[in-house]
C-alpha cells in the first residue's frame, strides 16, 4: 500500500489511507487497558468518517473473496452517493460467471458510476475520466 499505491495514485487523487487512519500505540494502549471492543468500533467510525468525507472511494478487491469489511464500505459509500473503483490484480476467479467478483459488489461498484479495473494505469484513467 504505502511502497505502491499510494505514490502512484497521489497525483492523481487526494488520499485517505485507511491504515493511517490509527496508530500501532493507540492499538497497544487498547489492548494494554482491556479496550479492544471500545477501540474497535472507533475504529470502524474512523472508517465511515473518511468514507463520509471522500468524494470517491476505491475498493482493494485481490483475495479469494473480497474481503468483509470493503465488501460493506463499498456499499455504504454507495448508498452515501459516492462513486466507488474497484481495483483487483489477483488472477483467481471469485464470484458468480460473468462477475469480476462477487455480483453484488460489483453490480454497486458499477451502478456507482465506478468500474473494477485490472492496474494502476487503467485505474488512474478511470478516476481522471471519472
Amino acid at each position: 500500500m504505502a511502497k505502491v499505491y499510494v505514490p502512484a495514485l497521489k497525483g492523481v487523487v487526494e488520499i485517505i489511507n485507511p491504515w493511517d487512519l490509527i496508530s500501532e500505540n493507540e492499538v497497544k494502549e487498547a489492548e494494554k487497558k482491556g479496550k479492544e471492543s471500545k477501540f474497535a468500533m472507533e475504529i470502524g467510525k474512523r472508517n465511515k468518517d473518511a468514507i463520509d468525507s471522500a468524494d470517491i472511494v476505491i475498493a482493494a478487491l485481490d483475495g479469494q473473496e473480497v474481503d468483509s469489511g470493503t465488501s460493506v464500505e463499498v456499499g455504504y459509500a454507495v448508498g452515501k452517493g459516492k462513486k466507488v473503483y474497484g481495483y483487483r490484480t489477483d488472477f483467481r476467479q471469485t464470484g458468480e460467471k460473468g462477475a469480476t467478483v462477487n455480483l453484488q459488489v460489483q453490480y454497486f461498484i458499477e451502478s456507482s458510476g465506478g468500474r473494477i479495473v485490472s492496474n494502476l494505469n487503467d485505474l488512474k484513467k478511470a478516476i481522471k475520466v471519472g
